[in-house]
């Protein structure tokens, strides 16, 4: 079982509020550049309450992160009125295809009879990750016959010739106390292309006692008993906004094929703190290796509204 060492708050919003970057910095990736310099990708939200990406470039030295400059963006413009990603685009993953970097987000729409549709967008960049071009004014993945509801939230790899994405299905919406609250666990897909996407209706993380909503999975390679891990949000659908132990934590699972999916909560290694920004919520974490340790973005208190911070394990 790893064991995380948090290193506290990275990036406060506090610390780098403007007019657009406004509050939350939510759902952090982090891409790696060249050398020991990555590049923080994340979803700040203008006083509207519209999300847009950032990123700021950072470095690591030994066990530790420090950011480099002042948050760049946006990156992208809201969609046209209509599109499935005009009120939000909150980047989810982000991987090298050559020397382009291909950047999969969410785009989102607010709802009438609940509270918003979710789809899985593509923008492209050509100049390293500075600036991006959307793919297309249409989701790649959206509604379909098998999943009436929302998907959302991908991570994607490339394994030889065969793209792989593990991402957030919704399967269905239920009032509770007056208010729509929704289900939703991974599903898995695979690509030749990272555009179009083969849906295999396989169920990789599924609901439990303690899952009734399961958010952004994770995959990270390792070299063990297991080939892959998945870090993965999960929570209850009761007051998960007030109550400790009901928000979100940090989930763990480990497989051997990266479809068949064997949950260990009690190895995650990790979990709320007992005060401060991480004491009733950790969530949408990114985990990845650099030289002989791992590091852990997440989000804490409030999806985010904070920052985001990291952990590290060798």
């Amino acid at each position: 079982m790893r064991t995380w060492n948090k290193r506290g708050l990275l990036l406060s919003v506090d610390t780098y509020f403007s007019k657009d970057l406004h509050s939350h910095a939510s759902i952090p990736f982090c891409l790696h550049i060249k050398d020991n310099k990555f590049r923080i990708y994340f979803s700040s939200r203008s006083p509207h309450g519209k999300s847009l990406p950032y990123f700021i470039d950072a470095k690591i030295e030994g066990d530790s992160i420090f950011l480099d400059g002042h948050p760049v963006g946006p990156l992208l413009d809201l969609g046209d009125i209509g599109t499935f990603d005009d009120s939000g685009i909150m980047p989810s993953c982000l991987l090298w295809n050559g020397s382009q970097v291909y950047m999969y987000y969410i785009g989102w729409n607010p709802q009438i009879s609940v509270s918003y549709r979710l789809s899985i967008g593509l923008a492209i960049s050509n100049d390293g990750g500075q600036s991006f071009v959307k793919f297309s004014k249409a989701p790649i993945l959206d509604r379909a016959l098998e999943e009436p509801y929302f998907n959302t939230a991908p991570y994607v790899i490339r394994e030889n010739d065969i793209w792989r994405m593990w991402y957030i299905s919704c399967t269905k919406w239920e009032l509770i106390l007056g208010h729509p609250e929704p289900y939703y666990h991974v599903k898995y897909a695979e690509s030749l292309d990272g555009i179009n996407w083969v849906r295999k209706g396989i169920v990789c993380i599924d609901y439990d006692e303690s899952a009734k909503a399961i958010g952004r999975p994770c995959i990270v390679e390792v070299n063990n008993l297991f080939k892959y891990n998945m870090y993965f949000s999960y929570r209850n659908v009761l007051s998960y906004r007030t109550e400790k132990w009901k928000g979100y934590q940090i989930g763990f699972a480990v497989s051997d094929d990266a479809i068949t999916w064997l949950k260990k909560y009690d190895e995650v290694g990790i979990g709320l703190s007992d005060y401060g920004w991480d004491s009733m919520m950790m969530e949408y974490c990114h985990v990845f290796k650099f030289l002989d340790r791992y590091f852990m973005l997440y989000n804490g208190n409030d999806f985010g509204k904070q920052g985001f911070g990291y952990a590290v394990c060798k």
